[in-house]
């Protein structure tokens, strides 16, 4: 592969990796909400979660989330932390709870990244 082909071949990644960021809550703001109380939620379906999950999460996952959110997050107000396996299904979930309504959905991104975050892992 020509030097043009790897140049290409690393903007690409480059992208991906920006574009994968864009729309998560930073480290420290995610942090200084989770020391003011905010829920985590993970939205991975019920065998993910049952397989392995944070220890502070509350499960709602993202093809329930109209049914079992109001139940489960009834403070439309409170900061709300998402996430899910890689972090599209948590942005997902963000955009419908904006629609329902909820002021402070955040997306966490990733278990991996979520797992960092809220227990320093």
């Amino acid at each position: 592969m020509s030097w043009i082909g790897w140049l290409i071949l690393a903007c690409v990644v480059a992208a991906f990796l920006v574009v994968r960021r864009v729309g998560q809550i930073s480290k420290k703001t995610a942090r200084e909400y989770l020391a003011q109380g905010a829920l985590v939620i993970d939205v991975r379906s019920n065998a993910e979660f049952q397989a392995k999950h944070l220890r502070s999460a509350i499960h709602i996952p993202l093809n329930e989330m109209e049914s079992l959110a109001p139940r489960r997050a009834r403070d439309k107000d409170q900061v709300l932390l998402l996430h899910c396996q890689s972090g599209s299904r948590s942005a997902a979930a963000r955009r419908k709870l904006a629609q329902m309504g909820y002021t402070r959905p955040f997306n966490l991104g990733s278990y991996r990244r979520a797992a960092r975050i809220v227990e320093g892992k």
